[in-house]
């Protein structure tokens, strides 16, 4: 059939279909959408009135306050201070406490309530003085008498009273004397002829006033002038002087009418040189002054007897070496040091601190000292570690400060830090003991020397001991 297509028509989309779907419901349906009316909307709630909301905002607040003040203590209901029942219980105060390993004098102190000051002046102590396992302290009592006044035989002189003088205690300072006894520092150092370089020592009688100091010789029962007048005619000594406990280098030259100047050119001392107790000086002005009367031969090989030998192995060492050993070796004796088995623990306590095996380092101590920090060698090695000026600077470069290798606790850091440095830089543990004797540059140009063999022997059998 040739019956011609209507032309279909392309409606926009969804138009035809609502109108097909309207189309399609039934009659009935049309009527109830027509019929049915919109849901009544929900009636709207009653505003508060403005005086009741206000009301209700000053209930809310009054309760806040009332809530917060029942929460807050009064400040008059806190107690000053804790309730005793509540306190920690506190030490008894010992009379006596044995200083142990760690302990400070502000940490003893704080333990058993007491004030740091008053526990350094009690046992004479400053707050840099250093103390030792086994040291014991005073925690109570009275400080040890303070000044010990000498009054000498009534003097010729009449316008002015003698020195009062003071015996030096281990672990007193000049700064501390001069304070204790209210006088300035410079000034006992003038009346003494002292300077911030000078050493004292325990048992130094140190004068703590003025007086007639240059007229009279107070102290020393050395034999006096037999012309006041003219004291530079009659020297007290014939060509030596033996020096005593409390003496000073100015005081033996002014006693002896010479200069200072004289006696420490005539002894190659300076002004900060180190003299003790059975040392000899030369006293130039009485060889001078009278050399018809004194035989300088005679009292010449009367020499002082070093405390440290010149000579040790068959080396002999050069003078100025010698002579710093014997000030070191002075020092140290009249310095408080640990006893050899309280080093011994210093010395393995610094080597696990520095982690270094305790019982090599404990090998060389023993080898060297024998754990005597006192000891020192002609060639000025120091102490327990036996560590020599040179090697000691070295040390402190090792680890970063200043090394005191009189101090038990430096020496013990010094000999340390150096077996380690050794032990990290040689080839194998014996060159590494080896350098420690014979130098590593040594050991390393000329190897072993039959001496430094026999020592790497001796360190290696003393470490069983301590192993």
């Amino acid at each position: 059939m040739t019956t011609s297509r209507a032309p279909q028509h392309h409606p926009r989309p969804s138009l035809p279909l609502i109108a097909a779907t309207t189309a399609a419901l039934p009659a009935v349906v049309l009527s109830s959408l027509a019929i049915a009316q919109p849901a009544a909307a929900e009636p709207r709630a009653r505003a508060v009135p403005a005086t009741l909301a206000a009301a209700m905002r000053a209930q809310a607040k009054a309760e806040v306050a009332t809530s917060l003040k029942a929460s807050v203590i009064p400040a008059a209901s806190v107690p000053v201070t804790l309730p005793s029942a509540l306190r920690p219980a506190q030490s008894a105060v010992p009379a006596q406490y044995t200083i142990a390993r760690g302990d400070t004098i502000s940490a003893v102190a704080g333990r058993y309530g007491l004030d740091t000051y008053a526990v350094l002046k009690l046992n004479n102590l400053q707050a840099n003085t250093i103390i030792y396992p086994g040291q014991k302290i005073k925690l109570t009592g009275s400080t040890a008498a303070t000044p010990t006044v000498s009054k000498p035989a009534a003097s010729a002189s009449v316008t002015s009273a003698q020195a009062s003088v003071y015996v030096v205690k281990s672990g007193d300072t000049l700064s501390a004397i001069a304070a204790r006894h209210g006088v300035g520092l410079s000034e006992v150092f003038k009346w003494n002829g002292l300077g911030m370089g000078s050493v004292i020592y325990p048992g130094q009688k140190v004068k703590v006033s003025g007086g007639s100091s240059t007229q009279a010789p107070s102290a020393p029962a050395a034999p006096a002038p037999a012309a006041p007048s003219k004291p530079a005619t009659a020297p007290a000594s014939s060509g030596s002087y033996t020096i005593k406990s409390g003496d000073t280098l100015s005081g033996i030259a002014a006693r002896n009418g010479v200069r200072l100047s004289d006696v420490l050119s005539a002894n190659r001392l300076t002004m900060s040189s180190i003299i003790y107790p059975g040392q000899k000086l030369v006293i130039p002005g009485a060889s001078t002054l009278s050399p018809a009367s004194t035989t300088p031969a005679a009292t010449q090989p009367a020499a002082t007897t070093p405390l440290v030998p010149s000579t040790f192995l068959g080396f002999t060492y050069p003078a100025a070496v010698v002579s710093s050993a014997n000030q070191n070796k002075a020092l140290l004796n009249a310095s408080p040091v640990p006893t050899r088995e309280q080093m011994k623990s210093i010395v393995a306590d610094t080597a696990r601190r520095m982690g270094v095996d305790a019982s090599l380092a404990l090998a060389f101590a023993y080898q060297e000292s024998g754990f005597n920090q006192r000891a020192v060698s002609p060639a000025n090695a120091l102490g327990t570690m036996q560590v020599i000026p040179s090697s000691g600077e070295w040390a402190s470069e090792l680890v970063g400060r200043k090394l005191n290798l009189l101090d038990p606790y430096d020496n013990a850091t010094a000999g340390v830090a150096i077996i380690r440095q050794l032990v990290r830089t040689s080839s194998d543990l014996d060159n590494a003991i080896a350098g420690y004797y014979q130098g590593q540059y040594s050991v390393s140009q000329n190897g072993m020397y039959e001496d430094t063999k026999a020592y790497v022997a001796a360190i290696n059998a003393n470490r069983t001991l301590f192993s």
